[in-house]
């Protein structure tokens, strides 16, 4: 058998690995048409900021090593220029000439190019993508040589937040300009604000709800053009607006394609030729969640997916059941995770939800070193099946959404979460686990021992109809509260309840949420029918006001 893979690093070079391991006497010939066939592409940040100092460390194979380790016939500097399925043979441009080679199965994994607006000045020599190796040394060796004391990156993502902390590490200014409302889109507004109001903490300029137009050089500064507010000057850029799939060999070979000009591929990632696969960033997967045909560009799903057509391949019986978008992000001291659906996915497939919010120590309160974390969970309303879940903190985010993402992928539900038995010690968590401590609070919900309403409801509260009550201490309602609210403090409630109406919705919080859980339920054993507790609290609410 003779198969044939355009493509390396996460999806085409472990697919290569695994046909190899599956059959020792296979013909395995992999093209790159660049010098790297298996490198760290999420540690290029971490090359531009001096994190990783050599260039070797991002490495992950050379082809040589991969040639002598798995005996396959690496050819970088090559690139496949067509495919012609009738012939079953592609056509490889080398050193400015074309030859043809012949396959048995062809794997694509063409992976995903950075998008870079057709837009005036875009396409200027200091305004950098961040996609391969060769793209990190640019930006390194440009600011070695040049000593830049500014910085716009432009789009709020993943990559492009972490070239904030890895350019600000350098001691250069940044300002991130996003054309949505919030950074890091994956996730919600809410769990973004706690991340933007940190960078700020950090000197970080956010231009939010705005794009750029255009890029003018004078000379040896940049000036951004804004579509939404007054022009900003740095010394370079930083694209990060997104990626498209590198489909064009596919589409151009009559292969059919998928949402955003994916390749489109069955369960056991094989394309509408039964010859030929496809993985990584350039395919439509399904996603685990919502059942809908979505784009993830993902490592670890690549991975995932290399294997599998290696294995159909070879004769096996798997299949891809789809990707459930798990990610992280550290920013400086700041961890953010998410897995599954955000609220705003949910709300653009149409898929009912509830959600709540709780804040928990990462280890236990008595412990040093604990530091405070945001949960958001997204469930289903019939039943409670989890649909999403975001996480921001400096310590443990990752353990807790790996954990969800764990019990998500099971089709789990939040009851599910309080009943795991998670690893107990001061230093690494409490009894009751934050993970467990999610799951309690979203279970009340659905057994409607507490009712919730949330920031976004405190503005349209009447206030002839509901009476905002704070249950905090009275120090700190003087210290702050939400306009309108009155202070019930909750360990004198019980004495004082009689104050507040029956007959009005009593809509109570406190700072985080606990004090007004338990606010609530004195009050609805007590005669009080209509009362709701602000779920994220305080806390919450003051986080979305100062990011207005």
């Amino acid at each position: 058998m003779k198969v044939l893979i355009i493509g390396g690093v996460a999806g085409g070079a472990t697919a290569a690995a695994r046909l190899r391991r599956n059959d020792e006497h296979a013909q395995i010939i992999l093209f790159e048409r660049g010098g790297f066939i298996s490198f760290a592409n999420c540690g290029l940040p971490y090359y531009v900021g001096g994190v990783i100092r050599e260039k070797s460390g991002l490495v992950v194979q050379t082809p040589e090593g991969f040639s002598r380790r798995f005996r396959i016939d690496v050819r970088p500097m090559e690139q496949v220029v067509s495919i012609n399925r009738r012939e079953k043979t592609v056509s490889v441009r080398k050193n400015g000439s074309v030859y043809r080679e012949s396959y048995d199965k062809l794997i694509l994994s063409p992976g995903a190019e950075p998008i870079r607006p057709a837009l005036p000045g875009f396409d200027g020599k200091r305004v950098f993508s961040v996609r391969g190796i060769p793209d990190a040394l640019a930006i390194r060796e440009f600011c070695e040589r040049n000593s830049p004391e500014s910085a716009v990156i432009i789009g709020g993502g993943y990559i492009g937040i972490e070239m904030v902390e890895n350019l600000r590490r350098l001691g250069i200014r940044v300002t991130v300009v996003e054309r949505k409302d919030h950074i890091i889109p994956a996730v919600d507004p809410d769990t973004a604000a706690e991340v933007q109001n940190y960078l700020r903490s950090k000197g970080v300029e956010l231009r939010l709800n705005t794009g750029v137009g255009a890029i003018e050089e004078t000379g040896d500064r940049l000036v951004f053009h804004l579509t939404d507010g007054p022009d900003i000057a740095a010394d370079f850029a930083v694209l990060s607006v997104g990626v498209f799939p590198e489909s064009r060999l596919a589409a151009e070979a009559g292969l059919q394609t998928g949402v955003r000009g994916t390749i489109a591929v069955d369960e056991s990632m094989r394309t509408s030729d039964p010859d030929i696969y496809a993985v990584g960033d350039a395919v439509q997967v399904t996603n685990a969640v919502s059942g809908e045909p979505v784009s993830i560009p993902l490592a670890s799903p690549a991975n995932r997916q290399g294997r599998i057509a290696a294995d159909r391949i070879c004769g096996e019986a798997v299949r891809y059941d789809g990707a459930q978008g798990s990610s992280i992000l550290k920013a400086f001291d700041l961890v953010l995770a998410a897995t599954g659906l955000s609220e705003t996915a949910l709300k653009a497939v149409g898929t009912p939800y509830l959600k709540s919010y709780t804040y928990s120590p990462s280890n236990a309160l008595y412990y040093p070193g604990g530091a405070p974390m945001s949960i958001k969970l997204l469930f289903s309303p019939d039943g409670g099946r989890l649909l999403g879940a975001q996480a921001v903190g400096s310590s443990g985010v990752d353990k807790r959404i790996d954990v969800i993402a764990s019990v998500l992928r099971m089709h789990g539900t939040v009851e599910d979460l309080t009943r795991l038995e998670l690893c107990y010690a001061p230093p690494f968590s409490s009894a009751k686990d934050p993970v467990n401590m999610a799951g309690y609070v979203a279970e009340n919900i659905l057994k409607h021992k507490v009712f919730p309403f949330y920031a976004e409801d405190v503005d349209s509260i009447d206030p002839r109809e509901s009476v905002l009550v704070d249950t905090r201490t009275e120090a700190e309602f003087e210290d702050g509260t939400i306009p309108g609210a009155v202070n019930f403090p909750l360990d004198s409630l019980r004495e004082e309840m009689e104050k507040l109406p029956k007959d009005r919705e009593i809509d109570v919080f406190c700072q985080i949420g606990l004090r007004g859980y338990l606010a609530s339920r004195i009050l609805l054993q007590n005669g009080f029918s209509r009362v709701r507790n602000l779920s994220g609290g305080y806390r919450l609410w003051k986080q979305l006001q100062e990011n207005r």
